[in-house]
């Protein structure tokens, strides 16, 4: 059975969503660092944007890079990552969001083996309340929950739906 994200607003500025993928920690960690893979399941279909770019350069100091299209618009996100730790049961990646002009959101991803398969947990520390909120209203921060099922679905696909 499918399991349901979890998002909740820690604090206010700490927004974190939880939720187990079934598959081996390890592939569903590489899923978020190899590129080739990310860029098949990270926009949400529901949300009609087109990734027209994607570079990742995953170690310390390394840089990434999605470009979106919405219709006639586009736009980038963009930022460092100050922290990769590969690990045989999962992972940890810490990134920067530099793009907002409010200050800079830090992304804390943690894959850990479970029962059930992995367990992922994305922790959004934002740089003020007002930048949280922001991003709730815009609707930036609904798209994860979808983005994490089609993670799960990549991982089925690539295992040969075992």
């Amino acid at each position: 059975m499918k399991q349901q994200a979890v998002v909740e607003r820690k604090s206010e500025r700490d927004l974190v969503v939880t939720r187990i993928v079934d598959g081996p920690a390890a592939i569903v960690f590489e899923a978020w660092t190899n590129r080739q893979f990310f860029q098949q399941w990270w926009v949400p279909k529901s949300c009609g944007l087109t990734l027209r770019s994607c570079e990742m350069d995953v170690r310390v100091g390394g840089n990434y890079r999605l470009e979106f299209q919405h219709e006639d618009a586009t736009f980038a996100v963009f930022g460092t990552y100050t922290e990769v730790a590969a690990a045989d049961k999962g992972g940890r990646l810490v990134w920067t969001n530099d793009e907002g002009d409010g200050g800079v959101t830090v992304t804390t991803l943690s894959v850990e083996a479970c029962e059930g398969g992995a367990q992922v947990t994305v922790h959004d520390r934002y740089p003020s309340a007002e930048a949280l909120d922001a991003a709730i209203a815009s609707g930036s921060t609904s798209g994860l929950p979808e983005s994490l099922d089609q993670l799960e679905e990549f991982v089925r696909s690539s295992r040969g739906g075992a």
